[in-house]
């Protein structure tokens, strides 16, 4: 089963799949008449009457099979207007170069067209109009497991703060600059085990002693990937509206028919992340900009705004917003 990261790559992808199944049939039908079509000879015998055909292969294709596919494109939507998106040219070029219809070439131009296929962190993602879009990467929400090594600052401290939710240890802060932050750890990860110690069931207090008592160096930490929170892909529209609107970093409106609608954003969500970077506690014209600043694609991380408010229930908005990373992290 393929996997999509919105609803409109999967549409258009579907969309390319039946052009691509056109054209070939187009192709193989053009093959048959070239390869059929009679020709008449060039001499008559006595009474003026072709004697014979021969089977050599016609000159003439016929209109419907042009060599640059246009009568085939005719049947689907042009993708730079599909779905009320703004789609150019350059855009649709980058990720779907075997979209753009051949203008050039013989009879024989003509072939079938592969569906554009983009791996996303070695997923198998069919991506043909986000595969390029560096957001998508950074924003993937995987829930997968991974190992982090850090060290200490020059403070003692490696610059997290945890909270305790069902018997768990979620990251709820991680200080901008610090050692957590320069290992990639990010808000809503579950700590799973430090230097071979499993924290399940652990106090926050615990876990904070824990870290206090480490070596300043080489300190383990292994962590499932934000379980609570997932990504959504969205693009904009003609009149440049993703589709929602926000309070406080909370959605609170889903336009109607919108790709937000499409792709199943819900209300009641807080926003952490655009395009991967942290976005917690930032005000909402400073996430605005960076919404309005995206192209044509953005991917949120959202997570339930019931969980969020339980993750930072002993933080300050306001120190919140001093101390939380939001830089731009790698990928």
């Amino acid at each position: 089963m393929s996997l999509y990261p919105s609803l409109e790559d999967m549409l258009v992808d579907k969309m390319v799949q039946s052009q691509n199944m056109a054209i070939a049939a187009a192709a193989n039908q053009q093959q048959q008449y070239q390869a059929y079509a009679p020709t008449a000879p060039t001499t008559k015998d006595g009474n003026g009457l072709y004697p014979t055909f021969t089977n050599e292969k016609s000159s003439e294709i016929p209109p419907t099979y042009r060599a640059d596919g246009a009568q085939v494109a005719i049947m689907y939507p042009n993708l730079s207007e599909y779905m009320g998106l703004e789609l150019s040219n350059e855009m649709i070029q980058a990720n779907l170069p075997h979209y753009m219809p051949q203008t050039h070439g013989t009879p024989n131009a003509i072939v079938p067209q592969q569906s554009a296929v983009s791996i996303v962190n070695n997923a198998h993602m069919v991506a043909p109009v986000t595969g390029h879009f560096t957001g998508l990467q950074r924003g993937q929400v995987t829930n997968g497991i991974r190992e982090l090594v850090m060290c200490k600052g020059a403070d003692k401290k490696v610059g997290l703060r945890v909270q305790a939710i069902n018997k768990g240890i979620f990251v709820c802060l991680v200080v901008k600059n610090s050692p957590a932050a320069l290992a990639g750890l990010r808000f809503g990860d579950q700590i799973l085990q430090v230097n071979g110690t499993l924290v399940a069931s652990f106090s926050v207090d615990d876990v904070h002693k824990l870290l206090k008592k480490s070596d300043n160096n080489n300190i383990s930490v292994i962590v499932r990937d934000r379980p609570f929170e997932r990504a959504i892909t969205l693009h904009k529209d003609s009149s440049g509206s993703f589709g929602f609107q926000f309070n406080n970093g909370t959605i609170t409106t889903i336009v109607k028919d919108s790709s937000a609608a499409r792709n199943g954003l819900l209300i009641d969500q807080q926003l952490l992340e655009v395009n991967g970077q942290n976005v917690i506690a930032m005000k909402d014209k400073e996430i605005g900009q960076l919404i309005s600043g995206s192209d044509q694609i953005i991917t949120l991380t959202i997570v339930p705004k019931m969980i969020y408010d339980v993750m930072i229930k002993k933080l300050s908005t306001s120190w919140l917003r001093g101390k939380m990373d939001h830089s731009v992290p790698d990928f």
